[in-house]
């Protein structure tokens, strides 16, 4: 038996964070397959792994900080990692992972464990319940980080910590109901109020209660007893609580012990090929008839009536707390799904909402949001045509993921039916980003849409690993977002995917682009040397103007790209650029340029100050 801790401390955390990533990791696939309700887009469990593998490597980074401030070295009889990385299936190791945690004696302060581990859980929080088991992660953190002194907490801090997790979560969601996560967290809580002992006691007391909260949640909602599946967010919870239950007693607690289907009988978890596989597959394959009648959605807020919301946006949100009471009440007005998790000036904001432009004006409004995520459910989803019209499992036919410059542009691809990246200036997303975005459009063909010829290398890797989790991909290499708009102009669904990748690519190259920014120090260009401040006038990536207005500056390079030609310009406008810019511009177009229309878009902070298009 390896030695394990009986209180909880920085080592502890670090088991917890590892032990909950592999429990997720194989329970992946089980948690996505019943998530029914409100959007089937069977990606919960998923969500709830990607949450937890950002707290894990934040944790693992407070570790690596100490480890290189005491040596480069862990202490004397530090923990054992096993190699290799905790996959999707859960078939591997965690990096780090603590194998016989508490041998060592010396290690981060638990107050910096806890506030890692919720950090990180915040800013990679994914979908709805991972948006809230952030909070739950958060309101532990509140407690146990209480006396940034301590080196350790025993089974009343857990306690206390259990209870603040579950009351701080229900508050973020802005209508809370029964038979949900938040049901399941609470029941977890008051089973450890009554608790006496250690961390151990504790633990394994809220595991047990949310086990039984988890099986009771299909006679609280009804979608989930028509399907005869429990809380997809819920049986996550139950996951990670099990991961504590192990963290303490070097235990997990049995596989079979943990309910994933309910209806008149319960379901164990190590069901064979006729047991819990084949009724998952029952439950997700069959419509699930009158989703309008019912009055709840499965991630702990109330349901969208038939026909609901189109589109789901997240995003990290640097924001004062009355400015985001304030954004509660717009985003509630916009839409439903809505929660708002964090504090201390950093909000991780998720909703559900038709107008995805407006849900991010909010957030302008409200403060600096970043690491927007827009997706759009699809006009077949089950949470926009509501009566069960289409299998709940099915994946759609063809998407488009483009990455976009600013908060504009998302909810302009967003509205188009496209998957988007947001790219703010300097912060190019990863592969990753890329895959992620891929995953959620959950689609079997994708077009995807790079937007930036430093991004081609980037797009094709993640393209490459989506195709080896069998999705269809086609790399169009637009090198600006003003030809991922006119590629997507031209997107028809209905067609052969070969002629639709050919049209949109036509369309692209098709496309001249340009830029006006402000150049950032003195440089070479080809049309001369600048200086800090002056106005830059790019045309396909290189500097053909160069003055000291943006307005003239802008208009001269029209003027050259409209020279070869043109049936369309396009005009994105930064937040910086000047108010009457664009109607300047139309007006020299029309006056000048017969049969030659104009359209503007706002793209936010996009970081050049326009973007022109000439198709």
């Amino acid at each position: 038996m390896p030695q394990v801790p009986q209180r909880l401390d920085a080592s502890a955390v670090r088991a917890w964070c590892g032990f909950a990533l592999r429990a997720l990791g194989r329970a992946r696939e089980e948690i996505d397959a019943i998530n029914v309700y409100p959007v089937a887009d069977g990606d919960t469990g998923t969500n709830l792994y990607l949450t937890v593998e950002s707290a894990t490597a934040a944790v693992e980074a407070v570790f690596a900080g100490h480890a290189a401030l005491a040596g480069g070295k862990e202490a004397p009889g530090g923990p054992e990692a096993l190699d290799g990385r905790e996959a999707l299936d859960g078939h591997e190791a965690v990096p780090g992972q603590v194998v016989s945690p508490g041998r060592v004696p010396e290690g981060p302060a638990l107050a910096d464990a806890v506030h890692a581990m919720a950090h990180g859980a915040l800013i990679g929080a994914r979908g709805n319940s991972g948006t809230i088991l952030a909070q739950l992660l958060r309101g532990m953190a509140q407690v146990l980080a209480a006396d940034s002194d301590a080196t350790h907490t025993d089974g009343q801090g857990l306690r206390l910590a259990l209870r603040r997790a579950a009351d701080s979560a229900r508050q973020a969601v802005v209508h809370p109901v029964e038979g949900t996560v938040l049901t399941v967290a609470s029941a977890a809580a008051d089973a450890a109020s009554g608790a006496e002992g250690d961390c151990g006691a504790v633990a394994r007391a809220a595991y047990e209660g949310a086990r039984a909260a988890l099986a009771a949640t299909p006679g609280q909602l009804a979608v989930l007893e028509r399907a005869g599946v429990v809380d997809a967010g819920g049986r996550g919870l139950v996951a990670v609580l099990g991961a504590l239950v192990e963290t303490f007693t070097g235990e997990a607690p049995a596989a079979a012990a943990v309910p994933v289907l309910a209806g008149h009988a319960r379901v164990r978890a190590d069901s064979e090929a006729t047991g819990l596989h084949a009724r998952v597959d029952a439950a997700v394959t069959e419509p699930l008839g009158e989703l309008g009648e019912v009055g709840e959605c499965a991630d702990g807020t109330p349901a969208p009536e038939e026909g609901g919301p189109a589109f789901e946006v997240i995003y990290l949100l640097e924001a004062e707390d009355a400015a985001v009471a304030r954004l509660r009440d717009r985003l509630d007005a916009l839409g439903d799904s809505l929660v708002v998790v964090g504090g201390d000036g950093l909000w991780n904001v998720h909703v559900h909402v038709d107008d995805a432009g407006a849900a991010v004006e909010a957030g302008v409004e409200a403060g600096r949001p970043y690491r927007i995520r827009i997706t759009h459910f699809g006009l077949d989803d089950a949470h926009t045509t509501g009566a069960g019209s289409r299998p709940v499992r099915e994946r759609v036919e063809r998407a488009v993921v483009a990455v976009v410059p600013g908060e504009g542009l998302a909810g302009l691809y967003a509205e188009a039916g496209a998957t988007t990246v947001l790219a703010r200036p300097g912060e190019p997303p990863a592969s990753g980003e890329l895959v992620e975005a891929v995953r959620r459009a959950h689609a079997r063909e994708v077009v995807l849409l790079p937007n930036d010829a430093e991004l081609r290398h980037t797009a094709a890797a993640a393209a490459e690993q989506a195709r080896t989790e069998g999705v269809r991909v086609a790399l169009i290499p637009t090198r600006s977002a003003v030809q991922g708009i006119a590629a997507l102009a031209v997107h028809e669904p209905g067609r052969r995917f070969d002629e639709d990748v050919v049209a949109m690519t036509s369309a692209a190259g098709a496309t001249r682009y340009a830029e006006v920014e402000v150049a950032e120090r003195q440089s070479w260009t080809m049309a001369g040397i600048c200086q800090a401040g002056d106005i830059l006038g790019l045309i396909e990536g290189d500097v053909a103007v160069i003055g000291s207005d943006v307005t003239a500056t802008a208009e001269a390079v029209l003027n050259r790209m409209l020279a070869a030609g043109g049936e369309m310009v396009t005009l994105v406008l930064g937040d910086e650029a000047p108010d009457t810019i664009a109607a300047h511009l139309e007006s020299r177009v029309r006056e000048s340029y017969l049969a030659v229309d104009t359209v503007v878009y706002r793209g936010g902070r996009q970081g050049a100050l326009l973007l022109i298009g000439v198709e």
